[in-house]
């Protein structure tokens, strides 16, 4: 094996193009993933949203989510920081909101009671 100091490598120059590298668009990507076989990535898929993605999607903070579900924040937080295992119930909750988060909001919407 070869071994080059960081001087060395810094004169060598690196071979990425990266005019070409910037120029590959997202379609690009898809097309090679397709054409090499690699584009399987349903194994990377959970049956549920995370926590965290729920929260974002729906464009509110810990604790506006907390408040909305009547879930401490503290509760959320830990879930968002995989402190504490999701049970059925919690990974339900968190598909509701990622699929219908309108009728979810409307279902838990405690003021409008």
């Amino acid at each position: 094996m070869a071994r080059m100091t960081l001087s060395q490598i810094a004169r060598h120059g690196g071979t990425i193009d990266w005019d070409k590298v910037n120029a590959t668009t997202e379609a690009d990507i898809d097309r090679q993933a397709r054409e090499d076989g690699t584009d399987d990535t349903s194994h990377l898929s959970a049956p549920y949203p995370t926590p965290a993605t729920v929260r974002k999607a729906l464009h509110m903070t810990q604790k506006q989510i907390a408040d909305l579900t009547g879930i401490p924040v503290a509760t959320w937080r830990n879930w968002e920081q995989g402190r504490v295992g999701l049970d059925p119930a919690v990974q339900a909750l968190l598909r509701i909101l990622g699929r219908e988060p309108d009728a979810a909001r409307r279902a838990l919407d405690v003021a409008a009671e």
